[in-house]
């Protein structure tokens, strides 16, 4: 569990597709979120639980899976990239963002980006348009791993935007990147079960009308005879 508070700017040193068929990713500069690392810990590169199965003072390497390439950016990194690294919380840290899984549902593009005072407006576009319903005006959502409000959503054009402060610009790595670039979402997962109740609700309720409407036609038949 994260909580979307960026801790550290890694750098990408290495992203290996082995012979094995083994995805790994390396990244360096990353000494301030491996002094108390061991290997199967959890660290979030732009926003995705990964797991450390190697690691120094300075660099640590994760291994990846196929679904994580089809749901995130991570595929498209290169060396001397710049990504958010976020250890999982602990027991004694304030939870200064929300509830981050770690598990990113698609990638959005960003479509615009503009100055507003100290502050940055970023309007983007997802990828996988059905995960607008779960995006709120004012609600949480974690983009490369970073905690954000939302301060729009288009539900016609699948779009949604964020204002980003200036303390937040300059430890993130969003400001980095230009039009058209990728980014990992994740949800909030409240809005994802609470869709899900009112589903699986709504369901049960169509189910059981549609058992009494054929009990009762059943009936009428029965008794006409």
């Amino acid at each position: 569990m994260f909580t979307g508070i960026v801790e550290h700017i890694g750098t990408v040193k290495s992203f290996v597709h082995e012979a094995d068929g083994n995805y790994t990713l390396t990244l360096v500069d990353a000494s301030p979120v491996l002094p108390d690392a061991h290997i199967g810990d959890s660290i979030a590169i732009n926003g995705v639980c990964l797991t450390v199965v190697t690691f120094t003072d300075d660099s640590f390497t994760v291994g990846l899976i196929p679904e994580t390439l089809r749901r995130s950016n991570l595929g498209e990194l290169k060396t001397g990239d710049k990504v958010n690294l976020e250890r999982a919380v602990g027991g004694d840290v304030r939870f200064g963002g929300h509830y981050v899984q770690g598990h990113v549902d698609t990638v959005c593009s960003i479509v615009k980006r503009e100055k507003d005072e100290n502050a940055i407006d970023f309007t983007f576009e997802l990828r996988d348009k059905q995960n607008i319903e779960y995006i709120v005006e004012k609600g949480f959502i974690c983009l490369d791993g970073t905690s954000l409000t939302v301060t729009f959503v288009d539900y016609d054009k699948a779009q949604f935007g964020i204002s980003m402060i200036k303390h937040t610009q300059e430890n993130v790595v969003m400001p980095l990147k230009e039009i058209g670039s990728t980014v990992n979402v994740e949800v909030d997962v409240m809005g994802k079960l609470i869709s899900k109740q009112v589903e699986l609700y709504m369901e049960k309720k169509v189910k059981s009308k549609l058992e009494e409407m054929i009990e009762g036609i059943v009936e009428k038949k029965l008794a006409s005879k």
